[in-house]
């Protein structure tokens, strides 16, 4: 018996990777966050499989299932949004599998922040602008942020922010990084990526927060912010296809390119 962690990706039950879609499509029991992953991602599941939103669960409850699964040797998928490995809440999880002695795998899912780049039509590594990306979250009633991982700390750098579970905290974000990024820094808000109701907000450090107030976002929004975000820009081509640089695949020595 095998407990395998889901990534569901960010909504759109198309952007499953095919092994998860098999996954969910060969487990007895599926145990999915109905809260942030939709029902429909989770209906490649067996007719027969035992289907359980856990939103309304707490952890140990969660975990009585997985027993319960494993004492009939039944596989279990349980469904995360995004990828696990970013705020799955996974670790508490398989501190419990791995004192019970249960198998577990897994499976990565696409992340929120990634999907959002997708709806802007946008890359977010943007050459001599950005190359960096710092995930981050901030503390309001959820577990505190350790000591030194700060938005002052981050805003040092200048890199491209994805800012988790912080939309009711847009006066805070607008206070500490206007300093560093300026007023005019180009910010997304963006509420349900890939879901059908998905909404794309675009502002400014200085206008943002009303914009997300006029538009009655409290939750489930991802804020992206950075120069990389700026619709049009001036930026260099990026040395990876420059004639002028040769590397393993591409020498200038050498004849022009064959078909495959």
């Amino acid at each position: 018996m095998t407990v395998y962690f889901v990534g569901a990706g960010p909504g759109d039950p198309e952007l499953l990777t095919l092994k998860a879609a098999r996954i969910i499509g060969q487990c007895s029991v599926c145990l999915y966050a109905g809260s942030l992953v939709p029902v429909e991602v989770v209906g490649c599941a067996p007719k027969d499989a035992r289907v359980v939103d856990t939103a309304p669960m707490t952890l140990d409850e969660t975990h009585t299932e997985i027993l319960a699964a494993h004492a009939k040797g039944q596989d279990v998928a349980r469904v995360h949004s995004g990828d696990p490995s970013l705020y799955g809440a996974i670790a508490e999880q398989i501190r419990r599998l791995r004192a019970d002695d249960i198998d577990y795998e897994i499976i990565p899912g696409v992340p929120a922040y990634t999907a959002v780049a997708a709806a802007l039509g946008q890359e977010l590594t943007i050459p001599e602008i950005a190359q960096s990306i710092i995930l981050t979250r901030m503390s309001m009633k959820s577990t505190s942020m350790p000591a030194g991982e700060t938005l002052e700390n981050f805003a040092i750098s200048g890199a491209t922010l994805a800012i988790h579970l912080a939309i009711r905290n847009m006066r805070e974000i607008e206070r500490v990084l206007i300093p560093h990024y300026g007023a005019n820094c180009p910010v997304v808000v963006a509420y349900r990526a890939s879901w059908p109701d998905q909404i794309i907000i675009r502002g400014t450090l200085s206008n943002i927060r009303k914009k997300v107030r006029d538009a009655k976002i409290t939750r489930t929004a991802l804020i992206l912010l950075g120069p990389a975000l700026k619709e049009q820009q001036d930026f260099v081509d990026s040395a990876l296809y420059h004639p002028d640089m040769e590397h393993v695949l591409r020498n200038r020595k050498t004849s022009a390119p064959q078909e495959a």
